[in-house]
């Protein structure tokens, strides 16, 4: 399964972004998505999670509140809209899939299929 992220960039503190992730397969709609990034020297974190139909989400503490994460079935596509942006946000943001998985998972090892990575920055 190919995801391709999209929707990174610059933007200063206290701003907004929309990432979107399109999968190319035609079963979308049976996968558990998820959200995940990695700044510079540190390990990757988990985000956000949404499960397959869109009805049950979570959120890791940090992003509590001013990220949503959402899909669209019919687009085979999730987003992460990201608010109240903060410095520590600034990452490369990578979509997930865990196909044909029931639930939202945090764990990276959950996702059989990754994005490439789509850069975020937020500036002071």
């Amino acid at each position: 399964e190919q995801l391709v992220e999209s929707g990174g960039g610059l933007v200063q503190t206290g701003g907004s972004l929309r990432l979107s992730c399109t999968a190319a397969g035609r079963t979308f709609n049976a996968y558990a998505m998820g959200w995940f990034r990695q700044a510079p020297g540190k390990e990757r974190e988990y985000v956000a999670a949404i499960n397959w139909s869109g009805a049950t989400t979570d959120y890791a503490d940090s992003v509590k509140g001013r990220f949503t994460i959402s899909r669209d079935n019919a687009q085979n596509s999730v987003y992460l809209q990201m608010n109240s942006l903060r410095s520590e946000d600034t990452a490369v943001y990578y979509c997930a899939a865990a196909p044909y998985r029931s639930g939202v998972f945090r764990l990276g090892s959950d996702y059989d299929y990754w994005g490439q990575g789509t850069q975020v920055t937020v500036s002071s």
